[in-house]
């Protein structure tokens, strides 16, 4: 069995010994391109070898080109070297490799490598600290970025690309934030200079082996954030000599202000500002930091286990999208999402389902989830006109129970039962009691207010006023 083996050649400066070994001791060695620095000691070296250059001048797109390339290193009598720039092929090359390969009986051994980064860095003496930096290629962003953690990005090859660069970076770091703008010079050195972000794609001595370094940032420099400068907030109001207020405050005492943050947040969507939105989102989420904070320091839970919880959550309530199940619309999916609800937290029996809805809350979001466990094994209406007729029935025992003087406790149940009704024609109807109810409460507002600036404006007054007279108006203001 033949063996293809990937060797990166990284620099001239930065090889490392088993890729070296294996270029200049290669039987038939295949080059990605002869024109990088890379290749420059193999010339010098007069070792022979084959290159792909040709490849990237007939291929159409680069899957074709992978196709090619493959396909010329499995032609190889016996076993081969490619060796690639940088820190080798990209994985969308590989992948055609190993696919060739499998094809061919051959086996493929990837030797590790360095890369620009570290040629860079071993070419001039940085001024920031490179502990833990994130090394990304280019064309991997946008992604998320931690502004907090050194970065490099590596095969700035383009103006162009640099200004997608900038434009990434820009989401996370001010215009003005210092970068240094690495360039490799023909003998595989490289040299260094300090700029500016938004000067970044006015340079011109950009090529495959440019690479970018941003050190940390301090959380003062920043002036956009994403949930770990939230987080780095909290951290220094929940700590000593931070706010009291924030300090003191527990699960139980925030209850109020997460649901009045939910509401805000519902009241934006309804008036469709988007402005109002964004806001009242970062409050509420303010509130779901605060809350896992609370539990990171009695030592039960952080905010990356919320995050993670729910990412969980969601690949496993969506099969069809992460595994192989397959739905034919939005109705199997609810299907599916209830039973491996169901599944997830041991629920045996409806009752299970039913009592698993929150009592915390409001009675009619209560009540429309209740009837939908239900309605998941077909104890449900079959037409929305029958669930109105529910209402009309309860609506009628309701009235003699109010005629006939009986207790509170028997008119206090018939309204419910009155309620429940309507919430189910609403369910039935595809309404949300909820959102209907608040709706119709905006509508009376906005009538009676309307009616009583039209009396105050013909020097009237509610007070002086009763309901027959005060209806008058409320019917002029109707039509």
């Amino acid at each position: 069995m033949k063996t293809i083996t990937i060797a990166p050649l990284a620099t001239p400066k930065s090889i490392t010994l088993e890729a070296y070994k294996a270029v200049t001791e290669a039987k038939q060695l295949f080059l990605q391109t002869a024109e990088h620095p890379s290749a420059a000691f193999i010339k010098a070296a007069g070792i022979p070898f084959s290159t792909m250059d040709d490849l990237f001048v007939s291929a159409e797109d680069f899957d074709e080109l992978n196709s090619m390339i493959a396909e010329r290193l499995m032609q190889a009598e016996g076993d081969a070297v490619y060796a690639a720039p940088g820190r080798g092929i990209g994985e969308a090359q590989l992948a055609a490799i190993r696919e060739a390969a499998k094809k061919a009986g051959a086996q493929l051994c990837i030797l590790p490598s360095s890369g620009y980064a570290e040629a860079a860095l071993a070419a001039f003496d940085a001024p920031f600290s490179c502990s833990n930096m994130r090394i990304l290629p280019a064309q991997e962003l946008p992604c998320n970025i931690d502004p907090y953690v050194p970065l490099c990005i590596e095969e700035v090859d383009t103006r162009m690309r640099a200004g997608e660069v900038k434009l990434a970076l820009s989401e996370y770091y001010p215009d003005d934030y210092p970068l240094w703008l690495c360039s490799m010079e023909a003998d595989g050195s490289y040299t260094a200079r300090s700029l500016p972000l938004y000067e970044l794609d006015r340079q011109d001595d950009f090529f495959a082996a440019t690479v970018v370094f941003l050190r940390a940032a301090e959380f003062e420099e920043l002036t956009r954030h994403g949930v770990e400068g939230l987080l780095h907030v909290m951290d220094r109001l929940r700590a000593p000599g931070g706010c009291p207020w924030d300090a003191e405050q527990t699960h139980e005492t925030l209850k109020s202000d997460l649901l009045e943050e939910s509401y805000e947040v519902l009241d934006a969507i309804d008036r469709q500002d988007t402005d109002a939105l964004c806001e009242e989102l970062g409050d509420l989420m303010l509130q779901v930091v605060f809350h896992a904070k609370i539990e990171e320091e009695l030592r039960e839970f952080t905010m990356r286990d919320v995050a993670t919880g729910i990412v969980e959550k969601l690949v496993y309530r969506h099969p069809h999208v992460f595994g192989s199940t397959n739905v034919s619309g939005t109705n199997e999916v609810l299907v599916n999402w209830e039973n491996l609800k169901k599944k997830e937290k041991h629920q045996n029996t409806v009752a299970d389902m039913m009592n698993a809805v929150p009592h915390g809350f409001p009675a009619l979001m209560r009540a429309k989830k209740v009837q939908k466990k239900a309605a998941h094994v077909g104890f449900d209406w079959n037409d929305p006109m029958d669930a109105f007729e529910k209402i009309i029935e309860e609506a009628g025992e309701l009235k003699d129970a109010v005629s006939r003087g009986e207790g509170e406790a028997r008119i206090h149940e018939e309204l419910g039962d009155l309620l429940f009704s309507v919430v189910n024609t609403a369910r039935l109807l595809k309404q949300d009691s909820e959102l209907a109810l608040a709706a119709a409460t905006e509508k009376f507002v906005d009538r009676f207010t309307k009616m009583e600036a039209l009396i105050l404006s013909e020097g009237l007054s509610l007070e002086e006023m009763d309901l027959a007279a005060m209806d008058v108006y409320w019917n002029r203001v109707k039509r």
